[in-house]
């Protein structure tokens, strides 16, 4: 048995979309008042300087997928083009960070429809979803949902994110034109009317340098996603022509609708109200929006923050499994985890070890009581993982020339090896920034930092690789051949 490939380019482009957009659209930019101060009315400007590594990235994604369509993308394009070692390290504490992030994103969603139902008068639904356990158990409801849709096969899958990235569109569109058709002026007569005074605006804004840059680092997180078309590359359509236009779209839209959500919010709310309300409170898109928008129209909002977050989990379980699926095809990972469903022809056994450790990351982020740490281990280990992505793409025409002259995109070497290395230019500065601001911040212990955790995941990771190394030798298998060839198609490694 084989992946099946049916996933057309609607299904991909879903898959990134839903991957990249989650609530944080809602919260990031606005919230970034409080964690850059000072970054002030430049926001959109730190988005689009933040969005630069995230094309670069796309582009030596889109161009190695026309070489190696296969499941589990991100890790083959770099054991193939760059080291063996390599590709698995940052691939593992991709699927690291992406796993506990899948826990973080089912139990967040239900805070969001609490608020919801609370906007809708129904106290008593409001007030249950505040309980621990029924906010546990609805989150491994969600969760297996979705583990159970990815079993049933691509067409059960783009069938569950097809309809809900529309409506995640067209909820998100509420704010959109809501912003553009008021003004401040209306926004300030709003603020009145609820508060019996005016609002004055005594906040001044002075650009700096480093608080741009340390804002476009955490802008940055925003476009993480599109590599999980690159993870379904065994079930594409006419992968080498779908695969990068479909990366190529979802950066287009994706970052359209980020720049026009942010831009319609700060149209219609003064900046400076902004970001003197995230000094002391936790504020987001629908409570800003709130001042000028009808009750009902604010709890269209947050419903599209609750969709926008249930979109992540299908897709992020796709990537994840995909990751585990390519490890067992190579050896590095037990066998059975690489079994197809015989009737859905989907990865089973990886889909179920990806549910189970997103439901370890549910019970985390309930009992830890700070999810926050997981997301920022995943930034750090995506950093990585397009900084070594973008080297691959530099290094591959040396390292396999077989496999570079199979690249159709970018396929003229010398276009090639310069974005590769100005991705890797660019992808280690931000993750510089990143680095540097994690080490800075005040924690508790050594392990409430994102960059000590990723180390502790790489060393495991290390251990695990060397330790299959050796038992590939033991069994006779040449893995410097096998690692420079892709898995064949019917779902068994190829080897000598």
């Amino acid at each position: 048995m084989a992946l099946s490939r049916q996933m057309g380019l609607a299904g991909l482009v879903a898959t990134g979309v839903c991957s990249m957009i989650g609530a944080s659209i809602h919260v990031v930019p606005f919230m970034i008042q409080r964690h850059v101060p000072g970054i002030g009315p430049y926001v959109l400007w730190a988005f689009v300087f933040a969005a630069l590594p995230a094309i670069l990235a796309a582009l030596a994604y889109a161009s190695l997928a026309t070489a190696m369509p296969r499941a589990g993308g991100s890790y083959l394009y770099a054991s193939r083009g760059l080291h063996p070692y390599w590709g698995f390290v940052a691939s593992f504490s991709q699927w690291f960070g992406l796993s506990i992030v899948i826990g973080v994103v089912a139990y967040v969603t239900v805070p969001f429809l609490r608020d919801v139902a609370a906007a809708m008068a129904w106290e008593q639904l409001a007030q249950a979803l505040d309980l621990g356990w029924v906010r546990v158990l609805l989150a491994l409801a969600f969760l297996w949902l979705f583990v159970w849709i990815n079993i049933q096969g691509t067409k059960s899958y783009e069938n569950a994110v097809l309809p809900m990235m529309f409506l995640m569109f067209a909820l998100g569109a509420i704010v959109i034109v809501a912003g553009f058709s008021s003004s401040q002026e209306d926004f300030l007569a709003a603020y009145q009317e609820r508060h019996g005074g005016s609002w004055t605006n005594d906040t001044t804004a002075t650009f700096s340098w480093s608080t741009f840059f340390s804002a476009g680092a955490i802008l940055f997180a925003s476009f993480i996603g599109f590599d999980s078309i690159a993870q379904a590359g065994g079930e594409a359509k006419n992968p080498s022509k779908k695969l990068p236009l479909a990366i190529g779209l979802t950066i287009l839209v994706v970052g359209a609708f980020y720049l026009l959500f942010t831009a319609a919010v700060y149209h219609a709310v003064p900046w400076a109200f902004v970001a003197e309300q995230a000094i002391s409170a936790d504020i987001t898109a629908p409570g800003l929006m709130g001042y000028i928008l009808p009750a009902g129209w604010t709890i269209l909002i947050l419903a599209g923050a609750a969709v926008a977050l249930l979109n992540d989990l299908p897709a992020m379980l796709l990537s994840v499994s995909r990751l585990m699926f390519a490890w067992a095809e190579d050896g590095i990972f037990p066998k059975k985890i690489s079994t197809i469903h015989p009737q859905y022809q989907s990865p089973v056994v990886a889909l179920w070890a990806s549910g189970l450790i997103g439901s370890i990351g549910i019970l985390g982020s309930h009992f830890a009581g700070d999810f926050f740490l997981g997301i920022d281990i995943m930034v750090t280990s995506m950093m990585v993982n397009f900084l070594l992505i973008c080297l691959t793409l530099a290094v591959i025409g040396q390292k396999n020339p077989a496999l570079a002259k199979e690249i159709k995109f970018l396929n003229n070497p010398k276009p090639r090896e310069f974005i590769g290395w100005t991705g890797v230019v660019v992808m280690l500065f931000f993750l510089g920034i990143h680095t540097a601001k994690d080490l800075q911040a005040t924690r508790e212990a050594w392990y409430f930092h994102s960059t000590w955790v990723w180390l502790a995941v790489m060393a495991i990771g290390s251990l695990i690789f060397f330790f299959q190394m050796q038992q590939m030798k033991k069994r006779g298998i040449d893995a410097n051949k096998r690692f420079q060839r892709l898995p064949v198609e019917n779902g068994k490694t190829q080897i000598n």
